[in-house]
């Protein structure tokens, strides 16, 4: 089989199209449709059903499609492994976080480690899914909670705990709380049923609420950890945040200190087989000094 084509194959089966493969590989779109039309002759089978929105894999297409997934995450894993043989850190990394914590907290630290290690690349993905670290869908993850996976290593960062939050015009205009029960007068933030949370009481102020009146009802709901804090920041309200996502932030104060609302551990997770890369030693060190002087 072809080495060439099939790795022309797997961008087409990522992307999905032979436009888009093509702008990743650096190639025409008939050249690439070209080479697949030859693996396809070659095998004596047919990989993709085309049509007019895209390309489907076929059956044979999906078996092929997961070998060479396989091999080329492989493949990966010991590229990075060769690199790290070198004395100075170098290449690459790739990490995944969610868009919360690695937009709001970990993104703008990526600056000074890149001036202490100038020759490694940062590739930063957001996503509240959680990534395949098997499949090397990324090398690191951030975790906001412990992985279940046997083969993952993982390295307890910090505790995340939640406060509630206003902004300072909103307390001028409406008052401050002395106690939970005032805020019953007030204008409750909380996350709409949509948001991704590890957290089953992630509204845990608007329970609590609730046992002091039970017709309590937020006035907005958001999806999103961010959308929440601007929401706070803009003074419409209440809300309960995670405290690492008001680093840095201005216009937002905490309200009744005293109480806590849940908390999550974050882990640093890698797979075992970049135990001894350099460059995941690195970065793990630099984040737990980073955790070690935030506020949260």
């Amino acid at each position: 089989m072809d080495w060439d084509k099939l790795r022309i194959f797997h961008a087409v089966a990522e992307a999905g199209s032979f436009t888009h493969a093509g702008e990743t590989l650096h190639l025409s779109q008939s050249a690439v449709s070209r080479q697949v039309s030859a693996l396809e002759d070659s095998l004596k089978t047919t990989l993709f059903h085309r049509h007019a929105r895209g390309l489907l894999l076929t059956e044979q297409g999906e078996l092929l499609y997961r070998t060479a997934h396989e091999v080329f995450a492989k493949l990966a894993m010991t590229e990075a492994m060769l690199s790290d043989t070198k004395e100075k850190p170098s290449g690459e990394i790739k990490v995944t976080a969610t868009v919360g914590f690695g937009s709001n907290w970990l993104t703008p630290r990526i600056r000074e480690f890149i001036d202490l290690y100038p020759e490694v690349t940062v590739n930063l993905i957001l996503a509240d899914r959680e990534l395949d670290l098997g499949m090397r869908e990324a090398d690191i993850a951030i975790r906001l909670r412990a992985p279940v996976q046997p083969d993952l290593i993982q390295r307890k960062l910090t505790t995340v705990r939640h406060h509630l939050y206003a902004s300072p015009e909103y307390l001028e205009k409406n008052g401050t709380p002395s106690c939970l029960e005032d805020l019953t007068s007030s204008k409750i933030l909380v996350y709409g049923e949509e948001a991704p949370s590890n957290i089953s009481n992630i509204n845990w102020v608007l329970t609590s609420l609730r046992e002091y009146n039970k017709d309590i009802y937020p006035v907005f709901k958001v999806n999103n950890v961010y959308g929440l804090l601007l929401a706070i920041q803009s003074g419409l309200g209440i809300g309960s945040l995670p405290d690492y996502i008001v680093s840095g932030h201005k216009n937002i104060v905490k309200v009744l200190p005293e109480i806590e609302g849940p908390s999550f551990d974050t882990y640093y997770v890698y797979p075992e087989e970049l135990r001894k890369s350099k460059r995941v030693t690195i970065f793990r060190d630099f984040l737990i000094q980073k955790v070690a002087e935030s506020s949260f």
